[in-house]
């Protein structure tokens, strides 16, 4: 049952302190979670209520299975944008449909999460490296943002997921721009940057959400052309089980895909900050079966997709929480707000919601790992700007896909043309290293130590075989050739192949060729293939200066059988 609520683990040791500290948090982060989440439901292009919707269940059935004791789970803003970019497409101007797909979607990602975790699919992740996203969140961070100039502005600007669509219109209804809902907005904005310098786990944004909407309601500004959220439904969300349509759930399937693994990154990554600052374990198969449930749960309850926030838990954790029971006081917290207190929202400006979702993102835009990334791998750089300016250019989704491939096409040339180094002794001890990077490392005349740096196998056994084929051209005088096989974990039948062939060339052209460090299920191989009875047991051995010494004895016999002719 542990294994299973993972919150009861969490609680064993409860005291009246520990409540404290989760009340506190709980209490905070809803306070922050409210104009958040109605925020982030505009992103995705729903109405305000509906954020709030996806603050309750989801948040409650995290707080027990998952293994995070400080993650808060709700609407984020990357979540909010890649239902939009999917949903959009199918729904056109229905309303009632985008809602009903939305739902959909969440059930989707959460069927997808929750079966990854049972199959501990897990390390699926790992193909999202961390270029990828860091290219992709500053990407999406900036569309996030311009996806609020029509709120920030108070002028109607077409949905697109391309900047410089976003931009063009933006530009071409400059002369619509309705001052007072633009001044509340930069007001909105810098009153929001204030509290935030002052204090980061202050809630910033239910101050400005208090004095915006008494400011429209006192000033009757919505008379003056302010758009403002008016009427917000009461009362928990009802039960509707989502339309199973093949036709829609085919359509949603990449998205909801692309939802459940970079969704989980963005959670699992932060779980992890607080989980190691704290000293206590996670299990990513186990957040993945949470995550499912939550948006699974979620969507029957009018939830859309939802998933670990970076700030929500950098400010749970700031606020003292030491269990998910700070989790379930937050969703308690909206709870009473939707049962008791939405028609306070009534005459809360949209500008202020794009304040807040402008503000929110602006951290994701990630320009020092950028620089980073330039100073320490060129490589991930390339990747990091190709993914941010495929993001731009080509879409959501088409981004990702983009980084992935890119991604994979990197890995599969590195792994093809591996690292490989000729080696020499250091003077005055038995330790061989790389000639290039030590110079002074000292080389036998006639014997050539050879180390590739990868294991064997049919992407890299051509490669491997031509740097042996300039080893030969170059070494005229060869007559020993060591192979250090020390960082081959694994070789298949396509290296064997090649290996078979490169030692068959150097056996004609006179040349012994000596084995160091063949590791165990190498050797198997190497038995199974036939390979050690042609290359000789005596052609072993364990260690580089051992088979140097061999070397120096054939070596000697040769020129002996030379001197004898």
């Amino acid at each position: 049952m542990q294994h299973i609520v993972p919150l009861i683990n969490q609680i064993r040791k409860y005291n009246r302190s520990t409540l404290r500290n989760d009340l506190v948090a709980g209490l905070t982060v809803g306070i922050m979670l409210i104009p958040q989440g109605m925020a982030y439901a505009l992103i995705a292009g729903l109405p305000p209520i509906y954020g709030m919707y996806a603050s309750l269940i989801p948040l409650i059935v995290y707080a027990l299975l998952g293994t995070s004791r400080h993650l808060s789970v709700a609407p984020v803003a990357m979540m909010s944008l890649l239902t939009a970019a999917g949903v959009a497409p199918l729904a056109g101007d229905d309303i009632e449909r985008y809602i009903l797909l939305s739902l959909l979607l969440a059930f989707m990602v959460g069927v997808i999460q929750f079966t990854m975790g049972l199959m501990r699919f897990g390390f699926l992740t790992n193909f999202l490296s961390h270029p990828i996203l860091a290219g992709f969140t500053s990407a999406a961070a900036l569309i996030i943002g311009l996806s609020q100039l029509k709120h920030l502005l108070g002028i109607d600007i077409p949905r697109s997921h391309h900047v410089h669509e976003i931009l063009l219109h933006a530009i071409d209804k400059l002369g619509d721009i309705h001052v007072l809902t633009l001044a509340i907005g930069v007001a909105g904005i810098l009153l929001l940057l204030g509290l935030k310098y002052w204090k980061k786990s202050f809630p910033g944004a239910l101050v400005v959400v208090a004095l915006s909407t008494l400011a429209v309601w006192g000033l009757n500004l919505a008379d003056e052309g302010v758009k403002i959220v008016e009427s917000v439904p009461d009362g928990l969300p009802g039960f509707k089980f989502p339309n199973l349509n093949w036709a829609d759930m085919r359509a949603l399937w990449p998205t909801a895909l692309a939802i459940s693994l970079v969704g989980f990154m963005e959670s699992i990554a932060v779980a992890k900050v607080y989980a190691t600052r704290h000293k206590y374990d996670l299990d990513a198969n186990q957040e993945l079966i949470g995550l499912g449930l939550a948006n699974v749960l979620g969507s029957l309850f009018q939830s859309f997709p939802t998933t670990g926030g970076f700030s929500r838990t950098a400010v749970n954790a700031q606020a003292g929480a030491k269990t998910q029971v700070a989790g379930l006081v937050t969703a308690a917290i909206i709870g009473l707000t939707l049962l008791f207190l939405t028609p306070l929202f009534y005459n809360l400006p949209n500008a202020i919601l794009a304040a807040i979702v402008m503000v929110a993102v602006v951290g994701l835009i990630d320009w020092r790992e950028a620089v980073n990334l330039w100073n320490v791998d060129r490589k991930d750089f390339s990747l990091m700007i190709l993914t941010f300016f495929a993001t731009l250019g080509l879409g959501i989704e088409q981004g990702i896909l983009v980084g992935v491939v890119a991604s994979l096409i990197i890995v599969l040339h590195q792994s093809s043309m591996p690292h490989s180094a000729v080696e020499g002794r250091l003077p005055g001890t038995t330790s061989y290293r790389n000639v290039v990077r030590n110079p002074e490392a000292i080389t036998d005349p006639g014997v050539v130590i050879f180390r590739l740096d990868a294991s064997l196998y049919f992407a890299n056994s051509s490669h491997f075989k031509d740097r042996l084929q300039e080893i030969s051209s170059r070494e005229e005088a060869l007559k020993v050739l060591i192979l250090n096989f020390f960082p081959v974990n694994r070789i298949d039948s396509s290296a064997i192949h090649a290996l078979e062939e490169a030692v068959h060339h150097f056996q004609a052209q006179h040349t012994h060729v000596l084995f160091v460090g063949v590791k165990g299920p190498v050797r198997d191989v190497f038995i199974r293939a036939g390979l050690e009875e042609k290359i000789g047991l005596e052609n072993f051995f364990l260690e580089v200066h051992e088979a140097v010494v061999a070397a120096g004895s054939l070596l000697e016999n040769t020129t002996e059988a030379s001197s004898h002719r």
